[in-house]
């Protein structure tokens, strides 16, 4: 069978004299996979991305880029790899073609390849008005851009991006979050990101990194549904509002109901105990009262819910079927 991991990471653990920043942080990425990579801050998602770009060297364990050991083979990962930190180390006092130029010099290509690559990285982040303009004159939208330009330019397997639209205004949000799509195609994209709605759009598979270590692996969908009794039904009816709601708290199952509007025609936000799906039920209720079904939806949780709950809910959770806290 063919492995398709583009990095994989096994028992890595770092420890900053006697603080433990990540331990035994194991997982794999495919080749072409968009990863958000998700945790509170402190929860140890710089150091693993550190670790993985080469930046530091791990305490314990042991990732490789494409194959290549990321402590025995250094080089040859940092070829495949391209790193926007959280902070961009810009030279200010450099115009954007000159420092692209100079960055693709530092890396290694030849100047054939940066000739050609320069146009291309300036027109696919949208900097062609820029060409000439010292970096220290643009925004920080437009510097987050050359940031990204230049972890592009040497087109690498591997992109990492470290809170790329965190400071920036929300036009440029909305054209940073364009390009990483764009990207996500060709590259396979690690995203760090504190904008859950963000990691939502753009991610097919998400990360969660708690008091270092990994708490959660998989698509939201399939995290959501590991969180049984967390989702929610939506349900709006036409009828006095006390004695709907009474008659919702007799549905066996209902844990709490929350509820809004005016009149006789109200929306109400219900909670079930785990794994039990009380749809048919409410139907039935509301049915049988002769009051009007205006809306009936099952709600799945959010990424928001499910950070929430994975890093600060008191229940144990099953993950990667792996009991964990």
């Amino acid at each position: 069978m063919t492995d398709t991991s583009m990095i994989k990471a096994e028992g890595l653990t770092k420890f900053y004299g006697d603080f433990t920043a990540i331990e035994n942080v194991s997982f794999n990425i495919n080749k072409g996979e968009i990863v958000g990579f998700l945790g509170p801050n402190g929860a140890g998602k710089t150091t693993t991305m550190r670790i993985i770009t080469g930046f530091i060297p791990p305490s314990r364990g042991t990732v490789t880029v494409a194959g290549n050991d990321v402590v025995e083979k250094s080089l040859d990962v940092r070829k495949r790899i391209g790193y926007l930190p959280e902070t961009v180390p810009l030279y200010t006092d450099m115009a954007v073609d000159n420092y692209l130029k100079f960055m693709g010099s530092i890396r290694g290509m030849s100047q054939r390849l940066v000739k050609q690559r320069v146009p291309e990285v300036i027109e696919l982040c949208r900097l062609g008005d820029y060409y000439h303009t010292f970096i220290g004159k643009l925004s920080k939208g437009y510097r987050q851009r050359v940031g990204i330009a230049q972890a592009i330019l040497h087109e690498p397997d591997v992109l990492i991006l470290d809170e790329p639209t965190i400071g920036i205004d929300p036009l440029q949000v909305v054209e940073t979050r364009r390009l990483m799509k764009d990207l996500g195609g060709e590259h396979t994209l690690i995203l760090s990101s504190h904008i859950l709605p963000e990691v939502s759009m753009l991610c097919e598979r998400v990360l969660i990194i708690h008091e270092g270590e990994i708490v959660a692996d998989d698509t939201p969908e399939k995290i959501s549904g590991r969180l049984r009794g967390s989702e929610r039904i939506d349900l709006e009816v036409r009828g006095p509002a006390t004695d709907v709601l009474d008659a919702i708290n007799k549905v066996k199952g209902v844990v709490d109901v929350t509820t809004s509007g005016e009149n006789d025609r109200n929306k109400y936000t219900i909670r079930a105990e785990r794994g039990l799906d009380l749809r048919e039920g409410l139907a039935r209720t509301v049915v049988n009262n002769n009051w009007g079904l205006l809306n009936l939806e099952w709600v799945a949780m959010s990424l928001e819910d499910i950070f929430i709950q994975v890093t600060e809910g008191p229940d144990r959770i099953i993950v990667d079927e792996e009991e964990i806290t």
